[in-house]
């Protein structure tokens, strides 16, 4: 049985990516690993609170590992830190990093390049499926998602904080991909099959940072609240 980690964002493609794994019998994924700004504690451009994906992994069952860097970190500190870290991981006997990834071939050989340095394979469950069909498959078994961070350049500010449902894929533009997968937007999952409960959270105060990227905070909920009468 092949041992992996799961490169894990909280967003809709790493859940879909971590449904396909699970339906492979010859491996097993022994952690998420998720990278986190230092000073913020927030998963890196997707802006949400690191204590959320710690709730993510806890429901899912799957021990997290939190990688961190600096804010407005380079590729030479990333690679570095990443490198530490799956050096640690290659001698407990995991041979390789799954990923989410859709169809960015540029993405996709960086990966795999950089893996190859450390003796270690890139795997990718989701690899040139249909993006469209993918973010429908995600609505119709369950997942519940909500966009955390949207581009500015691409969509309105609207979009921040929104539901990923049908009623939001009907109102994207045409030039917008039905799973944000160029990078127009990002999720976080808060329910579905993978996990063993929802993570409970409420939108937040909605900020545009770098000029251009339009957040969406989330804040942990310790329960449900009750419907409004």
């Amino acid at each position: 049985m092949e041992r992996l980690i799961l490169s894990w964002s909280g967003g809709k493609d790493s859940a879909l990516a971590l449904r396909e794994l699970r339906r492979d019998q010859y491996c097993e994924i022994t952690a998420l690993l998720t990278t986190v700004t230092e000073g913020y504690n927030r998963v890196s451009m997707h802006g949400v609170r690191a204590s959320l994906v710690e709730q993510q992994a806890s429901a899912a069952g799957i021990p997290l590992v939190k990688m961190s860097i600096p804010p407005g970190a380079g590729n030479e500190r990333y690679e570095s830190e990443m490198r530490q870290v799956l050096t640690r991981a290659r001698k407990k006997g995991v041979c390789g990093v799954a990923f989410g990834d859709v169809f960015l071939e540029g993405i996709r050989h960086y990966r795999e390049e950089k893996l190859s340095q450390v003796g270690m394979k890139a795997v990718f469950p989701i690899w040139k499926m249909n993006t469209r069909d993918l973010a429908m498959q995600f609505i119709k078994q369950g997942f519940r998602a909500v966009l955390t961070c949207v581009d500015s350049q691409r969509l309105d500010r609207s979009f921040a904080g929104r539901s990923f449902d049908e009623t939001l894929l009907a109102d994207l533009p045409s030039s917008v991909d039905p799973s944000g997968e160029n990078g127009e937007f990002h999720t976080f999952v808060h329910a579905g099959p993978i996990f063993s409960r929802p993570i409970l959270i409420r939108p937040g105060e909605i900020v545009l940072r770098e000029n251009r990227f339009w957040y969406c905070d989330l804040i942990p909920e310790t329960r449900r609240r009750k419907p409004v009468s």
